[in-house]
């Protein structure tokens, strides 16, 4: 599901460092270390009338990242709210809008992987984009197992939401090759981890399942929807999911910023087939929308 040109993102303004520039010269320096080596952690935000959606889950989440990479100069949560409400006035954006941003270490005095080189002090970006969610929830996506596994805390955190994402893309061009919409990304012991971009949720027999956060990214959505269930009363367990449990499951379906409830039809070339008859998607959806304004946060 190959996303596509928005033409009114032809003329937007984005916010890199501490101004706003027009699309076309909104750069960061080539000795910036998010171009010498991924070193920069990321949020993804969705933008709805009522405000930006679990801003300060999203901005605790990067200052933890940040922390743990030991960045240092990192703007303060004041200072990233109104970069990020000059960029939205500027664009006149109030819906349909997702946000890319982006914490770099920041410019180095020489190209090298010491952070020491590192003298400047961070740099941030905002890039808000007209991009309504990515995925047709009404129709669902098809994904496969592919054979790039995620990273554990062994190799690289993922609790750490980094930019180097060079492990998901290998997944991607996976799905992509075989002409479906995501990769299922397995964890070390084989289980389940997450799709290449969003996290992964099975139904059976009126429960829900959710791989536990070891290699997959602790989602934002993802931790929303487990309130939900227990606020709720739907059973939900954090487990190890076996592929053969996927294909068996009553419903499958992905959560993130980009495409928020999506539901899972193939995998594989597997079709996720109900057995049960108990259907707990349309409901976890009727809670997230029924949510979305109290979780705004205005600017």
């Amino acid at each position: 599901m190959l996303q596509k040109f928005d033409p009114r993102n032809k003329e937007i303004k984005v916010w890199v460092g501490d101004q706003l520039y027009d699309r076309d010269e909104a750069r960061v320096s080539v000795f910036d270390s998010v171009v010498q080596g991924g070193d920069a952690v990321w949020e993804g935000l969705r933008v709805y009338p009522e405000g930006v959606f679990l801003l300060d889950r999203h901005l605790n989440r990067m200052y933890e990242s940040a922390k743990a990479l030991s960045f240092v100069d990192i703007p303060t949560v004041d200072e990233i709210k109104a970069a990020i409400k000059a960029t939205l006035e500027a664009n006149n954006m109030t819906r349909d809008t997702h946000i890319r941003l982006t914490l770099t270490r920041g410019r180095k005095i020489t190209s090298g992987m010491d952070p020491r080189l590192n003298q400047s002090g961070s740099t941030l970006i905002v890039l808000a984009e007209w991009k309504p969610p990515v995925y047709n929830n009404d129709s669902g996506i098809k994904v496969i197992t592919s054979t790039i596994r995620r990273n554990n805390p062994s190799f690289l955190d993922s609790k750490i939401h980094h930019n180097n994402l060079l492990n998901n893309i290998q997944a991607k061009i996976q799905a992509n090759v075989a002409g479906v919409d995501a990769a299922l990304m397995l964890d070390y012991f084989g289980f389940a981890a997450e799709l290449n971009g969003t996290n992964i949720f099975m139904t059976k027999n009126g429960k829900v399942y959710t791989p536990y956060a070891d290699a997959c990214l602790h989602g934002i959505t993802r931790g929303l929807i487990m309130e939900l269930c227990v606020e709720h009363g739907i059973a939900i367990a954090e487990k190890n999911l076996s592929l053969t449990e996927l294909y068996n499951a009553d419903e499958v379906f992905c959560t993130g910023t980009m495409g928020e409830l999506t539901p899972i039809t193939h995998i594989d070339g597997r079709r996720v087939e109900n057995r049960s008859g108990q259907v707990l998607l349309p409901t976890l959806n009727e809670h997230f929308e029924s949510v979305k304004a109290k979780y705004c946060i205005p600017l």
